[in-house]
């Protein structure tokens, strides 16, 4: 079958592997569709994964397939696996966890000792014709939902678990920095939330202009500063929670933390590119709360298909483009690579 393989910083080739094979617990799926994610971009611009280093719990060394937002049928289903039927559609989890450390002992299986993800760290990934998960982490569609926006269920659990982790409550007010997939997916997660005035500063006028159609309030901030706005149509005091979904550095996780009331809370849910300053002694006078991200539990991901299911979230807006496997790396990577940061949202790989 034909991959995308990274082997190595900016050499990612399309190779003809054999097919992955079912084993005991898992079931093997013909991929629809998988989104390009901007940690897809960072993984091809600096292949952080070494080669010749094995997963502890994948066991394969690279190159390994890229692509971790996935949807697509079932070919087959390994022994032991119950209740999911071949050609039914799925979405896969992709995030792997060992369910013996202390994090996933807490609950928290995301912050796994030992996690990696499917489409990273090996045991292949989206930009394939195949690919082969754990049963536990595949996910059956309802009628509701198609093989387009059964894709992007993972990109809007990585939304949703920031929304979780802000604690904002429903009526209360957020702003956003970057309006990108996952900052447009946090839009779509609040508003499902119950939080009706979302502020979203992007210099994209065609992200600008999606996001406002979500029912956001946008701002450019070359022309008016995000801070100034926030506390402006908060009556001076301050957003409830905000969300830097750019991580440009210090220029974005600060405004993210300036337009926060008192006792507020942000949240990081971005690959950061610079550093960034932060005065603890801020922290301790306002009692806001700075705090991190980082993917989703299975939770989330049944919460997601949930609200798309009941109509509280429609995703099917957030795709702009739609490429073959063969077009992975002209049409898809390099394009968000350079100008279609300002045009696109998210680009799927069909079939």
């Amino acid at each position: 079958m034909l991959a995308l393989r990274l082997h190595g910083p900016r050499d990612a080739r399309l190779d003809e592997i054999p097919e992955p094979a079912v084993r005991p617990g898992t079931v093997k799926v013909r991929v629809t569709c998988a989104g390009i994610c901007g940690s897809d971009l960072s993984l091809y611009d600096t292949a952080p994964v070494p080669v010749d280093w094995p997963h502890p719990l994948i066991g394969e060394v690279g190159p390994h397939v890229l692509g971790h937002e996935i949807s697509g049928y079932v070919a087959e289903v390994g022994e032991g696996v119950e209740g999911i039927l071949v050609d039914a559609l799925v979405a896969i989890q992709p995030n792997l966890d060992d369910g013996e450390c202390p994090a996933c002992l807490r609950g928290e299986p995301n912050l796994c000792e030992q996690g990696g993800f499917l489409g990273v760290n090996g045991g292949g990934g989206g930009f394939a014709e195949y690919v082969v998960a754990p049963a536990a982490k595949v996910f059956l569609m309802p009628p509701e939902i198609g093989p387009e926006t059964a894709a992007l269920i993972e990109p809007l659990s990585v939304a949703l678990h920031a929304v979780r982790r802000s604690g904002i409550a429903a009526g209360q007010t957020a702003l956003i920095i970057g309006g990108g997939p996952i900052g447009l997916g946090l839009l779509l997660c609040l508003r499902a939330h119950g939080v009706d005035r979302v502020i979203v500063s992007e210099v994209s006028a065609s992200r600008r202009a999606l996001a406002e159609s979500f029912g956001a309030d946008v701002i450019d901030p070359r022309s008016l500063d995000p801070v100034a706005h926030a506390r402006k149509v908060t009556g001076g005091r301050g957003v409830d929670a905000s969300f830097d979904a750019a991580g440009v550095g210090t220029a974005t996780f600060a405004p993210a933390v300036e337009a926060l009331r008192k006792g507020g809370t942000t949240v990081a849910v971005a690959m950061y590119h610079e550093a960034v300053d932060l005065d603890p002694g801020m922290l301790m006078v306002t009692e806001k709360t700075c705090t991190g991200s980082l993917a989703y539990t299975s939770d989330d991901f049944r919460a997601v298909i949930d609200a798309i299911t009941e109509g509280r979230i429609d995703p099917t807006r957030l795709v702009t483009r739609r490429i073959s496997l063969d077009e992975v790396l002209d049409k898809g990577i390099e394009l968000l690579r350079g100008e279609g940061r300002d045009t696109e949202v998210k680009i799927l790989v069909t079939r």
